[in-house]
Order: C-alpha cells, then structure tokens, then sequence
C-alpha cells in the first residue's frame, strides 16, 4: 500500500490533472501559445502518473470487495474463487504501488532531456587537439550504438589536422542521464607519433555537458542580444565562403559569446548559434544554483567545477580511470569506440548511492 504522504501527493496530482484539462480546453489560453505550451507540458508529464495512479485505485477497490466477499457468510465455493482472486491482485498492487513511490521519487524517475556537448582541446598542443577528436568519436559511437540522435552544431580544426572545439546536440533515452557526469578535464597519457624517443605524454581535453532548455523554460529578451555577421574563415584566416554567414551572438547581461560558422546558411547559423546561447546561460544559472546548494553538493558524483580532472585514459596500461568513483576499466579501446555503458552505468550507480547516503543523513 502507498504510504499517507504518497497517497496524498498523488490527490494533489489528480485535483491538478483534471484543472489542466479545463484550462486547456479555455479557448483563451488555447491563444496564447506559450501559456498553452507550458500548461500542456505539465498535463503530459502528469498523465503517466495520474494513469498509474488509476490503476492503483481500481485494484484497491477489487481486492476489498472480495475481501468483504471472503468475509461474508455464502456458497464456499464462492468464497475459494474470490480467495483466489485476491492472491492475483495482492502483487499487482504492491507492484503498482512501487512504480508510484518510484515516480515521486526524482532520483528514479529522471526525465530525459537534450544536451549539448562541448569538447575543447586543452593542454598538450597537438596531442590535445587529437585527442579531443577521439573524444568526440567516442560519443559519437555511443550516441548510435544507444539510437540517440547527434546534431553537429560546431566543428572547429587545427592548422595540424586536430580538433580545436566540437559542439553537438544529443537527445534519446537517458542520453542525459549517462552523459550528465561527463563535464571536466579528460586526461590522456600515450605516446605521440612524432615522439621518437617512446616517452609518455599527457594531454587534457574539456568537455562541458549543457541541459538544452525548450522555450517556456528560459526567455530571452531580444535587447540583451548582439549580433554579428560575417564571411566565415578556415584554419589560417582563409575564407571559405563568399557571403556573411558566419554569426556571433553575445548575451550581453552574461557577456556569453557563442559563434558558428559551419553552415552556409546565415540562418541556420544563427538558429544554432541561439540554441547553444540557450544551453549556456541555463548552464550558468544552474551553477550559480548549484554553488549554494551545499546539500545537493554532497549528493553529488563530482563537485562540479569544469576544471576538476575527472578521468584519465591511459594507453600503456590500456586502462581509463574516473578519479571521482575510484573506477578502472581495462577496456580502453573499446570505450573509445563507444562501448560506454560499463563507464556510465558505474556513475549512475555511485550517484544512487551517495543519494541515499544523503537522505539517511
């Protein structure tokens, strides 16, 4: 059975479900679209619940009419089939009441949600900027061995055939909830192609993990925006298109700058350009959030900052290492090709757990 709390949460949920449905039958709000948006959105993610919440009624209300049926004085053969009965429906509650306890529990019931990924060459010259490529290969394989959908919004070469900065949109199931803890320095130690002498060398490369918000989650005032267009250029300075497409977008409250250039379209740009502006100024707010929030700190894989060394990939030993956790895999060259989930799902394990440390704490 549910427990009082539960109960009454789901009954504020339900009292909530059937306001939405008349709000969104309201022909003035049906006019106004992003009050409609919002509102839909809510009612979307109640249904699944309020269903199951259902359900859970219902076959609360079957077991104590048989119950009251057992009890009652009547044919015995009768009383052996409504006993019966009841042995059916008992596990089907408690089954439903644990998918109901699991979908108020925030930790169990993450939301998917789209994410950008930023990849930056760090330190270590050339081997950093090829490093970087690898990384994006290795989310890129991932992304199609799971059945997510990649965007590439950014590309960004060196002069000597590395990757300067990679940006990419990812959205399917639970891209965001392996990928969340992929924010940091990525250290990597191997031997260079033109290091003649063998000796190891050690790279780091950034990534940047962005929730994309939708747009009745963030608003924008058009007045904080500067626009710039110009002709895009390739490694060098040379041009490599003959008309202003290149866009650079600043925030001017945030004095977030975003640039893209590889489409041939201005437009295309500047909706990409946007999309990443987006990303990065929830990016911002959430850490300004996230820095007074010393509860959810501790509740944390990692502490946060873009700048923490979080894992190494070590091509001698054929080992990676995520310093947070304390896990190693040997498998090195099979996580570089995308085969990520015994990384990931070591994460998501280790987040359960220091969650519900917090909260016997």
């Amino acid at each position: 059975m549910l427990r009082p709390n539960d109960e009454a949460k789901l009954i504020k949920s339900q009292e909530r479900y059937a306001e939405l449905e008349s709000l969104l039958a309201d022909e003035k709000i049906a006019a106004d679209q992003a009050q409609y948006g919002k509102l839909a959105k809510e009612f979307s993610s109640l249904g699944q619940v309020i269903e199951l919440y259902r359900s859970y009624q219902k076959t609360v209300s079957q077991i104590q009419e048989l119950q009251e049926m057992v009890k009652a004085k009547g044919d015995a053969e009768f009383k052996q089939l409504a006993q019966s009965e009841l042995l059916d429906l008992e596990p089907q509650l408690q089954k439903l009441a644990q998918d109901l306890a699991d979908f108020l529990d925030p930790s169990k019931n993450e939301p998917d949600k789209d994410i950008i990924i930023e990849i930056r060459a760090g330190t270590g010259g050339l081997e950093a900027s090829l490093f970087a490529g690898d990384l994006y290969r290795m989310y890129s394989k991932y992304a199609d061995l799971k059945g997510w959908t990649l965007d590439l919004m950014s590309y960004v070469t060196t002069e000597a055939g590395g990757v300067k900065e990679v940006v990419f949109s990812l959205s399917g199931k639970e891209c965001s909830k392996r990928l969340k803890w992929e924010s940091g320095a990525h250290r990597v130690q191997r031997v260079p192609t033109t290091e003649a002498s063998g000796r190891i060398h050690t790279s780091a490369v950034t990534v940047a993990i962005l929730f994309e918000p939708e747009e009745i989650d963030l608003e924008i005032n058009p007045k904080d925006l500067k626009i710039d267009v110009y002709r895009s250029s390739g490694p060098g300075g040379q041009s490599v298109n003959t008309t202003d497409s290149a866009v650079r977008i600043t925030h001017l409250p945030t004095n977030t700058v975003v640039v893209c250039q590889d489409e041939r379209s201005q437009l295309k740009n500047r909706a990409k350009a946007m999309r990443i502006l987006r990303a990065r100024i929830l990016d911002h707010m959430q850490q300004e959030a996230f820095q007074k929030e010393s509860a959810l700190r501790r509740s944390q894989v990692g502490s946060g900052d873009r700048s923490e060394k979080i894992r190494t990939y070590n091509f001698p030993d054929r080992r990676v290492t995520d310093h947070r956790i304390g896990f190693t895999s040997h498998q090195l060259e099979s996580i570089l090709n995308g085969d990520m989930d015994e990384l990931t799902n070591a994460l998501m394990a280790a987040e359960k757990e220091l969650k519900e440390q917090a909260e016997i704490k």
